[in-house]
């Protein structure tokens, strides 16, 4: 797998609210762990990486602007401002990164950025938003499904599904519709020159 040399990292969500048990139980402990490997990676090679940071407009939300919950995940605020190419904060109140503040789309056009990589939370809302999203505009979007994770939730009619189901059904849609290609981690780091 080719990675390009200014290929962006959009690390969504990657908040402490999603540590609270309002979200139930939740899929691939190893998340994280991948997500730091992809951040040290890419801040490492100079590659741009993006931080996104849902302020929910919720009251009483886990995300709600101004509480704990709001904040990055230590291991995420520990890697800000520490790489050798371009970072961007983005915040939002949407599902997609397309939809924050500042632009970007914008701030990837400018770069010449054609290629970016998904990781964070949740899988199948806002990072599928954010590939989906980054499809339509015609961007190379790389999903690794290892380097996110989402909740078991309940939708109509009674039905449920586990956030393995969820995390599958992500992964074909996006991979099945030609929205983004779903890799893992490993696949991403090797593409990226990590030794």
């Amino acid at each position: 797998m080719e990675i390009n040399e200014n290929a962006a990292l959009v690390v969504v969500d990657v908040q402490k609210g999603f540590e609270s048990e309002f979200w139930g139980r939740r899929d691939n402990p190893e998340a994280e762990r991948n997500i730091a490997a992809l951040i040290d990676v890419w801040q490492e090679t100079g590659r741009p990486v993006v931080f996104v940071r849902h302020d929910s407009k919720q009251a009483g939300s886990p995300l709600e602007p101004g509480t704990e919950g709001n904040r990055f995940k230590d291991f995420v605020e520990e890697r800000r401002g520490k790489g050798s190419g371009p970072e961007l904060f983005v915040t939002k109140s949407v599902n997609s990164a397309f939809y924050g503040e500042p632009d970007l789309d914008a701030w990837l056009k400018a770069a010449g950025v054609e290629q970016f990589v998904v990781v964070g939370i949740q899988t199948n809302m806002c990072n599928e938003t954010t590939a989906r999203m980054g499809g339509n505009l015609g961007y190379d979007v790389l999903f690794p499904i290892d380097a996110m994770h989402t909740f078991d939730l309940a939708g109509p009619f009674g039905w449920t599904r586990s956030a393995e189901e969820l995390t599958r059904a992500t992964a074909v849609s996006l991979h099945g519709g030609r929205f983004a290609r779903v890799v893992s981690t490993e696949d991403v780091l090797k593409g990226a020159g990590a030794a």
